[in-house]
């Protein structure tokens, strides 16, 4: 497929609003391998690898929003982290990982809009990244937020389940006191809010503080129910502020009911959620958060995205003239404005 770029040249360009690179090689993956290398050797169980560095190259990623994700302990993660302590060694670890990467040649961390915007304009250089804390608890403390600011992260998520700072997905609640003062130290700090994985109430109070919001990843709750997704209501909040939403590529949260056993969800149904954002909030404010290396395989994946090159068929049942916005554009402006 061949489209016109986010800056006109041809060719796609994808931006990619959340990609956990860095959770993956702490689950033992080494993402410098070729895909087939990596698939022979996979640590990881039940899950077959679809992302390395030579899958975003060959699919066209010239930035991504990469995480530092640290899991909770939980029924299905006995050595996630149980208190703050354990949740900033993962994030700090994860932080090392990226800057090894960067060492190597493997991609650039960018701090700055006009960093994005440079690097953009080099057809040679490796795949940006763009550093997003999904889930707060690696933070100590609002006064804290400096140190993870001047390591590099420009984009906040406060939870992903409840987290010490705001309830999240399937864990109802709103902003902590510890929250209210996180989000101060965000809009001091210039970090924008990622709103995917916040409860409603979160939601709305943290908006109050008018950081900048974006939702790297996140599908429409009109056609999935949960409160992981987000409400039309939300969706129009998001883009009044200009923000970005990420579209997730994950059966689960594209087809309703959706359960392991059952065929792939298909490429319509990412189209129908993109379909329904854009009459709430136009085309301009959609974008890729495909989160396909965020503790699922291919065997979640839409049908026809197989491996991470394949992102490129979700751009072919959109409509023509918004592809290349929603394949980088909108990031590319988001970021490049706003970072």
């Amino acid at each position: 497929m061949t489209e016109r770029g986010w800056n006109g040249c041809s060719g796609i360009r994808l931006i990619d609003g959340h990609l956990d690179l860095a959770f993956g090689a702490a689950l033992g993956r080494d993402l410098t391998l070729e895909l087939e290398e990596l698939r022979r050797a996979d640590p990881v169980p039940g899950q077959t690898a679809t992302v390395t560095f030579g899958e975003l190259r060959a699919a066209g990623t010239r930035v991504c929003l990469a995480t530092l994700f640290a899991q909770p302990q939980g029924p299905e993660s006995p050595e996630g982290y149980a208190d703050h302590a354990g949740a900033r060694r993962q994030a700090l670890a994860q932080l090392d990982q990226y800057r090894r990467w960067e060492d190597a040649g493997h991609l650039r961390l960018l701090r700055t809009g006009a960093e994005v915007a440079a690097h953009l304009a080099d057809p040679a250089a490796p795949l940006g990244a763009v550093l997003l804390m999904e889930g707060a608890d690696p933070v100590r403390d609002a006064d804290d937020l400096s140190f993870w600011v001047g390591a590099g992260v420009r984009v906040l998520g406060p939870a992903w389940g409840r987290t010490r700072y705001a309830g999240g997905t399937d864990a109802p609640g709103g902003l902590t006191e510890a929250g209210r003062e996180l989000m101060a130290a965000m809009r001091s700090l210039g970090v924008a809010l990622d709103a995917s994985h916040l409860d409603d109430a979160a939601f709305w109070e943290a908006l109050a503080f008018g950081t900048r919001v974006v939702a790297t990843h996140a599908n429409s709750r009109a056609l999935v129910p949960g409160n992981r997704h987000l409400s039309d209501a939300m969706a129009r909040a998001i883009g009044e502020r200009d923000g970005v939403i990420g579209l997730v590529l994950l059966s689960p949260f594209l087809r309703a009911g959706w359960g392991p056993g059952q065929p792939r969800a298909g490429l319509a149904t990412v189209a129908a959620h993109a379909r329904h954002y854009a009459r709430l909030v136009g085309w301009d404010h959609i974008g890729l958060g495909t989160d396909l290396d965020g503790g699922f395989g291919q065997e979640k994946a839409p049908a026809g995205v197989d491996r991470y090159r394949d992102v490129g068929r979700v751009l072919e049942v959109l409509p023509a003239a918004h592809r290349a916005a929603v394949a980088g554009g909108n990031w590319a402006r988001w970021l490049t404005r706003y970072l």
